[in-house]
């Protein structure tokens, strides 16, 4: 009789707790969030989640023409409506316009980002500076801005998206990998000067992701005659052989990593090097 007491009782708490636990709310309405290049790929893909969570986002793109389909996208997607900016962020110039537009800025996700496959010794100093600037330098210049602020409120997110080539330097992009372990420094050595406050700061390392780069892949395969599916394996298989998940990332496996490290919710994750690379960089840390 005691036993088919017991055993009635775990039912009943578990059938009231787990409908609790399916329920997540971010606490992130009202925030306000800027994701660096955001007209595409994982950008967009943290805007989106972001503007779903209820926080207003400030879309970052080049060209206005790009910042109005995206914005427009993201409204159809969303509902919510972004806030658009349109700058170049290896300039400082357009660094200190956006900065003095949008001063309080409470969630930086610094996504902007560009690399080039070229063998090391054709890579001119030009190349290595401008990945710098672009890479590196925009989530420096824009973090030492909106700092200031956070801590006058003793709340922020800073994330750096950085990459698994930081950790596995690629040899056709040295120059990008470079960047993408500097991220990791200065993110690391910015959690230790904020330790403390309620300002955290972290870089997600994706793997192969289906970004505009895959779409371009897929685009030239695609007017060869040639198989998608087939492009995906034999990129993995040659490329990133160590993938544990054996393909490509979707955007918002990435996307979705990224908007919960900045939720109230993710307060004690800080300093951290956050993989979403599919199980490619072979280690247990």
């Amino acid at each position: 009789m005691k036993r088919r007491i017991y055993t009635v009782v775990i039912f009943a708490i578990t059938f009231i707790y787990v409908p609790c636990a399916s329920a997540l709310d971010l606490q992130l309405e009202g925030k306000l969030a800027l994701v660096t290049g955001s007209t595409g790929g994982i950008g967009y893909g943290i805007a989106r989640g972001l503007l779903n969570e209820g926080a207003s986002v400030i879309i970052n793109g080049r060209s206005e023409e790009s910042i109005a389909g995206a914005v427009k996208k993201l409204k159809e997607e969303t509902g919510k409506t972004a806030i658009g900016f349109a700058g170049d962020m290896s300039k400082v110039e357009d660094i200190d316009r956006l900065v003095a537009a949008h001063p309080g800025v409470e969630i930086l996700v610094n996504n902007v980002g560009t690399a080039t496959l070229h063998d090391f010794e054709q890579i001119p100093d030009k190349d290595w500076y401008y990945l710098f600037d672009l890479n590196v330098m925009s989530g420096v210049r824009l973090s030492r801005a909106y700092l200031p602020a956070m801590k006058a409120k003793n709340w922020g997110r800073i994330i750096f998206i950085s990459s698994e080539s930081a950790v596995q330097i690629p040899k056709e992009m040295i120059h990008y990998g470079m960047t993408k372990t500097a991220q990791l420094a200065v993110s690391r050595g910015l959690a230790e000067a904020v330790a403390g406050t309620g300002i955290t700061v972290n870089a997600v390392l994706p793997g192969p992701t289906k970004t505009t780069f895959f779409d371009r892949m897929k685009d030239n395969i695609e007017k060869q005659g040639g198989s998608v599916e087939q492009m995906e394996q034999q990129f993995i298989e040659n490329a990133r052989p160590s993938s544990l998940i054996k393909r490509f990332a979707e955007i918002d496996e990435v996307a979705n990593m990224v908007v919960y490290l900045c939720s109230p919710l993710a307060s004690a994750t800080t300093g951290a090097a956050v993989r979403v690379d599919g199980g490619v960089v072979r280690s247990a840390f």
